[in-house]
């Protein structure tokens, strides 16, 4: 069964840290490209992180840039969205999501092939 199952969220006080995993399952991850995003309540959902073909070109949203980091783990075929300095702006519901299209350049794809279930973050004090 092809899958991505999103782990890490939770409520974290402002100023916090969370990383959110993303794991793939009947598929290898590594020959597709990824997207983190968000939805708040009430919002659109918005591109968070989105890495293309060219690995070195990752797109970050502005108000996550210098915060929020995406890698991944070829060998344990998971995606990670590390998130450090939160905000409670940042409180959403975060989804990671895999393309198999090829391209370059820093920005987000329209439409993935395979999304994950989602991941509650939330930050408050």
């Amino acid at each position: 069964q092809v899958q991505l199952v999103e782990s890490g969220g939770g409520l974290v006080q402002p100023g916090g840290s969370l990383r959110l995993s993303c794991a793939a399952s009947g598929f290898t991850l590594d020959r597709y490209v990824i997207g983190w995003f968000r939805q708040a309540p009430g919002k659109e959902r918005e591109g968070v992180s989105c890495t293309s073909s060219s690995r070195g070109s990752t797109y970050y949203a502005d108000s996550v840039k210098g915060r929020f980091t995406s890698s991944r783990d070829n060998a344990k075929n998971t995606v990670y969205l590390q998130m450090n300095s939160l905000k409670p702006e940042d409180t959403a519901v975060y989804y990671c999501a895999a393309s198999r299209t090829y391209y370059t350049g820093s920005y987000c794809l329209r439409s993935y092939d395979y999304w994950g279930q989602g991941t509650q973050v939330t930050v408050s004090s």
